[in-house]
């Protein structure tokens, strides 16, 4: 019989990559029955999955018994939360934990948390507004909390559910997806012009950081599948490890030299103060985007660790930011 792959957020860019890669594998696509759990079965998305033959279930995550009736019966789980939902960390942190408790007492023998790094931790508290990166890493600390050491064989919790056998925490990179909106096309007319140091019909990239900083860049409807498929394979081994899910690190200098390579605009890069940073963007993000920023520059994405430790657990080559824009100007992302 096979086992059941509990996919949250299955019509989202994650959940939806990570459906989309197992069906896609001849091994595991065999091994694993998939159940895709979505807040709304009418949307387009979820019908799609369902005439594909998958079962498609609608959970409450505010629900600890609506959670718990997607989750019965489940060898694998994969679980990522949506902080712009309710733009509430202690939200976005129950729910987690929801899941994770239901994961324990159903004796899931591996739950796969996308997660992020702590940036207050990380940074002393320097940069104390981004709960977004905050929220996923306290649920991270409390599946580690719960999660069993050794293996799927482990004993059963103190709280009395057979607990949790293996836990993996796949961190995905910044998305190539965000940044068709982040290049501005310097049109006749535009008011900010005069700010840019551009001419007319070039694209700009704007950052508070300087053009070597390093940007760990996934696409994540087509790759964090890969990522998720190697925590799958290699389970006993990245037991209570993280797997940092980017094609490489790129500076803005790279990203914008490779745009030019394949869409023939010309570009220029724009460093910019964290006022006039904060200034670009609508008032309800601006400091939690800033800050996002400067977390990347220091101490950076991953707190500056290695990519290769990851990368060499892939069966297949993640998506490059050439392969990215190729695809995306072919559909007329890059239109301005």
């Amino acid at each position: 019989m096979s086992k059941l792959l509990t996919v949250f957020g299955a019509t989202g860019n994650q959940g939806g990559s990570v459906i989309k890669t197992i069906l896609a594998d001849p091994e595991l696509s065999k091994e694993f029955q998939i159940r895709a759990v979505t807040r709304n079965a009418s949307k387009p998305a979820a019908r799609s999955l369902a005439e594909q033959g998958i079962e498609v279930k609608t959970a409450d995550m505010n629900s600890k018994d609506s959670v718990a009736s997607v989750i019965a019966g489940s060898h694998t789980v994969f679980l990522v939360t949506n902080f712009w939902e309710t733009r509430s960390l202690e939200a976005e942190v129950s729910q987690g934990r929801n899941v994770a408790d239901a994961a324990r007492d159903a004796g899931v023998s591996q739950l796969i948390f996308s997660s992020l790094l702590d940036v207050s931790e990380h940074t002393g508290g320097r940069l104390a507004h981004v709960p977004h990166f905050d929220a996923k890493a306290a649920v991270e600390r409390y599946i580690r909390s719960i999660c069993a050491a050794s293996s799927s064989s482990s004993s059963s919790t103190d709280e009395g559910g057979p607990g949790l056998g293996a836990c993996t925490f796949v961190l995905p990179g910044y998305f190539m997806s965000n940044l068709p909106d982040m290049l501005r096309l310097v049109r006749q007319g535009d008011e900010s012009a005069s700010s840019l140091p551009a001419d007319e019909g070039m694209f700009t990239l704007a950052y508070p950081f300087g053009p070597e900083t390093r940007i760990p860049l996934i696409d994540p409807a087509e790759d964090t599948g890969k990522f998720v498929k190697a925590a799958i394979k290699h389970a006993a081994e990245l037991n209570g490890k993280r797997l940092l899910a980017a094609a490489g690190y790129y500076t803005p200098e790279r990203i914008l030299e490779e745009f030019e390579e394949v869409t023939g605009n010309k570009t220029a890069f724009m460093q910019v103060s964290p006022e006039q940073y904060r200034a670009y963007l609508p008032a309800n993000v601006a400091q939690e985007m800033l800050e996002t920023h400067l977390f990347i520059a220091d101490p950076g994405y991953y707190a500056g660790e290695s990519l290769e430790e990851s990368l060499k657990l892939l069966d297949e080559k993640p998506t490059t930011w050439k392969e990215f824009v190729r695809r995306s100007n072919a559909s007329g992302a890059f239109q301005g």
